[in-house]
């Protein structure tokens, strides 16, 4: 687990990326059932979980919507 100190280091996009695979294992989805449900590609799904892309704010809505979290839970 990282401490607090660690945890102010991060960037937005890096924690995007934590909690959208967090969020997306929480609920036992697999890339490809959370890529169907958003509408997105399931590599555009990994590369978001790596954090090689930052989602647009559609996209984190799309997301939210398909894990049934709010989009600000998916970026604090």
């Amino acid at each position: 687990m990282a401490t607090s100190k660690n945890r102010r280091t991060l960037s937005l996009s890096d924690k995007f990326a934590a909690n959208l695979k967090s969020e997306r294992l929480r609920r036992k989805l697999s890339q490809e059932t959370l890529a169907r449900k958003a509408g997105l590609s399931v590599s555009y799904i990994s590369m978001l979980e790596r954090g090689q892309r930052t989602p647009p704010l559609d996209t984190l809505e799309a997301l939210s919507k398909a894990l049934g979290v709010s989009p600000a839970s998916l970026i604090s």
